[in-house]
């Protein structure tokens, strides 16, 4: 199952984002930047104890303030609350309860989302007890004082949140059918291309920015293949695309062909590959470009240089408005697919492991070489492999992606990205 979604939320200047720091920065691995994503993150990988969840910070909620920013907040904190699985509300225990805390509680009681109620800025449990027990008047369940600045509180704050989140035996038929997010910015064609994946229209389809307005989540049939096309739309929202992404097995990350690789879609890209997912590069309004016999490889080469950090990723040349290869981009997420639960044999994969070594000896330093012991595959989605040497600091990087080559070139993992850690011998797996 994917990851569940958490999501900070409450009036401004409450602690929501240094609750979000402190967790982001103490609680979890972060994942180095990639190229192409941006680095004012609103969102990030938690784990607490065997729990992983993906958090999101989202502004202030003024709930009756006409001003423009503030509407817009108000406007990506419910597209916040409505992507969520659990929803954190945090409030300040020197404010007190005010009018708008009401007002934000009507908004989550009406989400029908579990509410996890934090009382923040409690440094003292003893001084400010009695004035967190005022917050049980919002009837939106028991407040649990913290302290964020002051890392106070904050594990039993995660263990309720942790309760509800679904347990794997709860898995059902729904969550073996592939998932695939088909995003971009707006009048990219993915309405239309969500059109010719059903067969039929369904969405509707006109050249207004935003005329969709909401995810569309719908079964897709292919030669007796089931799966589920989820289309992001909207404002290229960050929160929106995040979830959709983690969500997903595939993501086809759709570009206009007389526009090249944005730096929107470099962003979205990189948070696909970052996830791990199956990314497939759709060029759409191929029809509508004039071409020569070196046409195509001048747009390949051109994504290629953009998208350099993930190579993998398949490139297909449509029109969703004419048709054009759709029917490969349906054997395309079938093969990407596959390529994603790929698993490949320990022996098989220290065979090629052992003639990587021997064309290219492993690097050393001050004297002292890498040894690679052997390599196994412990995980799918993405295909993860562990590796186990003798000295870790020793494994450089472009000595994994020689690794990464040699398996590609033996299996190829079209597609998907490849995930690799280190271990030294002793080490859990």
């Amino acid at each position: 199952m994917s990851k569940p979604v958490v999501a900070i939320v409450g009036r401004p200047n409450v602690g929501k984002s240094t609750l979000f720091n402190v967790l982001a920065g103490e609680m979890i691995s972060i994942v180095k930047d990639t190229p192409g994503v941006t680095r004012d993150r609103i969102y990030a990988d938690v784990t607490w104890l065997d729990k992983t969840f993906t958090m999101i910070d989202t502004g202030g909620i003024e709930p009756d303030s006409s001003d423009i920013i503030l509407s817009q907040m108000r406007e990506q904190a419910q597209i916040a609350i409505d992507t969520a699985d659990v929803i954190i509300f945090i409030t300040d225990v020197h404010q007190g309860l005010v009018d708008s805390d009401a007002k934000v509680a009507d908004m989550l009681r009406r989400s029908g989302k579990p509410v996890v109620l934090v009382v923040n800025k409690v440094d003292s449990i003893q001084k400010f007890m009695m004035d967190v027990y005022e917050f049980y008047n919002l009837g939106i369940g028991e407040p649990i004082p913290i302290s964020a600045a002051n890392r106070m509180g904050l594990g039993d704050m995660l263990d309720e949140v942790a309760k509800h989140f679904p347990e794997d035996a709860d898995t059902d038929e729904e969550d073996e059918i592939p998932r695939i997010a088909i995003v971009g910015k707006p009048n990219v064609g993915k309405s239309s291309l969500v059109n010719k994946l059903l067969g039929e229209d369904r969405v509707i389809v006109s050249d207004i920015a935003g005329t969709t307005r909401d995810a569309v989540d719908t079964r897709v049939k292919w030669q007796g293949r089931k799966g589920k096309v989820k289309e992001e739309i909207e404002r290229y929202s960050v929160i929106r695309t995040v979830t959709a992404v983690e969500r997903a097995d595939v993501v086809i990350v759709m570009i206009d062909a007389s526009e090249g690789v944005t730096e929107q879609d470099a962003k979205i890209a990189g948070i696909a590959h970052e996830r791990g997912k199956g990314v497939i590069i759709a060029v759409n309004k191929w029809d509508a470009i004039e071409k020569n016999d070196k046409t195509i490889y001048k747009h390949t080469n051109r994504i290629r240089e953009v998208l350099a950090y993930m190579p993998y990723a398949e490139l297909v040349f449509i029109s969703a408005k004419t048709g054009l290869r759709i029917s490969r981009m349906f054997e395309t997420i079938d093969a990407v697919i596959e390529n994603q639960t790929l698993r490949i044999q320990t022996g098989v994969l220290n065979e090629i492991l052992s003639e990587a070594v021997a064309m290219q000896q492993p690097p050393s330093d001050k004297g002292k070489r890498l040894k690679i012991y052997y390599m196994t595959q412990v995980a799918v989605k993405p295909p993860t492999f562990v590796i186990f040497v003798n000295d870790k600091e020793l494994m450089h990087f472009s000595y994994t992606r020689y690794l990464e080559n040699k398996i590609r070139d033996a299996f190829g993992f079209a597609g998907t990205s490849l995930k690799f850690i280190i271990r030294e011998r002793g080490e859990k797996e």
